[in-house]
């Protein structure tokens, strides 16, 4: 009798188990009976087996067939783990996970393409989406707002891919990314009066460089008595005031209609009465209508945008407001943003994996075609650590800002050395 490995036998008694499971009976229980219940199970069903299990094997056993049954399977000890931010499934074999800034092989395999399959078919159908052929493609929010996108053959070549970006466990607090020196005390001093005294902000980075964690912090700052409203393709944001209005974009079915875009969403959100509001990544031609409602009452409206420096960003956005009309001319364009917009703030991801603002600029106005912006505060590189730990400087360049006099008139008042500050980060 031919000897089978432990993902062998594994596969028979998930068949076995499959088989006996009396899924109205379990959908009577809550979570923990039913849990014990599948566990008796699975132990019975390992005792009476032919293959020769240990007590280290049953235990496996029991928790991977666990993991097959109420969740997603090889990925759940990764989704376990605090400190993975993204899972990427590059396909059956071959899954990397993020943790801590840093991409690293995790030691986990799916089956085969169609148990990869079965997971993302899981994943997908439990937020009302599917997967098929007709629907190769699928990018949906999960219950606990992870953002997870699908592709299946034959648009992935190797395989069904999937990707998951983790959703933090709670908002980060101010100290949190000073103690990590994600930010200097001076500079979120400052962006935290901008905040409170309605200064228009802009966030703008790549990837993964934590735009929408310091959009949350920075939202902190809001004074409870406004109303916002924050328009998202995929909801991440976590704001905890009480006059809040949450709206997502939606996709189009299966026919191709019924596509909900963050310009409708922002056009609709103007008749809702808000004080500000914030668009989680700007990225189409709603970038014309952010700033229109910038310079019509909503002052202190915030925003993202993918771009690799404040100069990227406002040419990123020059595009998509071009793109929203063909008919503005590039000044009128320039001086929409120059009226509209009063900070970037941009945030990136070192090669070390560590996340930071590395600069706080002004814009001041428009001379002649170009958008003047100046920078108040920079993170300086210095070199790398024998830890391999970036070493630099979060650095004042002494100018002080012109939207202070808005600071001081909604009665602000801040350090009287705060341009003159320095925070080594080694």
């Amino acid at each position: 009798m031919k000897i089978l490995t432990f993902e062998e036998a594994k596969t028979d008694l998930h068949r076995v188990l499959l088989a006996q499971l009396d899924l109205e009976k379990l959908a009577r229980m809550n979570g923990d009976q039913a849990r014990q219940a599948v566990s008796a199970m699975i132990y019975e069903i390992a005792t009476r087996s032919n293959h020769p299990f240990n007590a280290s094997e049953k235990d496996k056993l029991q928790s991977e067939l666990l993991d097959e049954v109420f969740g997603l399977g090889p990925l759940e000890p990764l989704l376990r783990d605090p400190a993975i931010s993204d899972i990427l499934v590059n396909n059956r074999n071959t899954i990397f996970v993020e943790r801590r800034g840093k991409l690293e092989m995790a030691p986990v395999s799916f089956r085969d393409d169609r148990h990869l399959l079965q997971v993302i078919d899981r994943i997908v159908s439990a937020v009302g989406r599917r997967v098929d052929e007709a629907t190769p493609m699928v990018d949906a929010r999960l219950a606990d707002g992870s953002r997870i996108n699908a592709i299946i053959p034959p648009l992935a070549i190797d395989g069904p891919a999937l990707s998951i970006r983790r959703f933090g466990l709670g908002p980060q607090t101010p100290e949190a990314l000073i103690q990590n020196k994600t930010i200097s005390p001076s500079m979120l001093e400052l962006l935290e009066a901008a905040v409170k005294s309605r200064i228009s902000i802009l966030i703008s980075g790549g990837t993964g460089a934590g735009k929408t964690t310091l959009l949350n912090l920075l939202s902190r700052f809001i004074p409870e008595g406004e109303r916002l409203v924050t328009i998202e393709d995929a909801a991440e944001l976590q704001l905890s005031h009480k006059n809040l209005i949450r709206l997502e974009t939606r996709t189009a079915n299966v026919e191709g209609q019924g596509a909900i875009k963050q310009r409708q969403l922002l056009i609709n959100c103007l008749r809702m009465r808000p004080d500000r509001i914030i668009i989680g990544e700007v990225r189409g031609e709603e970038a014309f209508d952010m700033l229109q409602a910038m310079n019509t009452g909503h002052e202190g409206s915030m925003g993202t945008i993918h771009a690799n420096t404040p100069r990227d960003a406002l040419m990123r956005l020059e595009a998509m407001v071009a793109m929203s009309s063909m008919n503005i001319q590039e000044k009128t364009i320039r001086q929409q943003i120059a009226a509209a917009i009063t900070l970037v703030v941009q945030v990136s991801r070192l090669s070390d994996g560590t996340r930071k603002v590395i600069s706080i600029s002004e814009i001041t106005g428009q001379e002649e075609a170009v958008v003047s912006m100046h920078e108040v505060f920079a993170f300086q590189k210095k070199g790398v650590g024998p830890n391999g730990k970036i070493l630099g400087v979060f650095q004042a360049n002494r100018v002080r800002p012109r939207f202070v006099e808005k600071l001081f008139t909604a009665g602000i008042k801040l350090r009287n050395d705060l341009f003159e500050q320095a925070m080594e980060v080694n």
